[in-house]
């Protein structure tokens, strides 16, 4: 498990950076209907990619995992 650099903030910095990047493209081309829609990809990325990707991670590596879960947010 890396614990360190980003994943000290936040368990998931590439969806993190990913949607800021967007955000952040979406404001540059004054795109309400871009911005928007960021939010139903956010949802699904939490809702069913991260929740996947904790459920294995738990399994993999147990207690220590759930311990750094308890210590570090999902996002920030």
């Amino acid at each position: 498990m890396v614990l360190d650099g980003p994943f000290r903030f936040t368990r998931n910095p590439m969806y993190l950076a990913l949607g800021i990047c967007y955000a952040g493209l979406a404001l540059m081309m004054d795109s309400l209907l871009s911005l928007l829609l960021l939010i139903p990809v956010i949802l699904t990325v939490n809702f069913y990619v991260i929740a996947k990707e904790e459920e294995y991670l738990t399994r993999k590596f147990g207690d220590e995992y759930r311990s750094y879960m308890a210590k570090v947010r999902r996002w920030i």
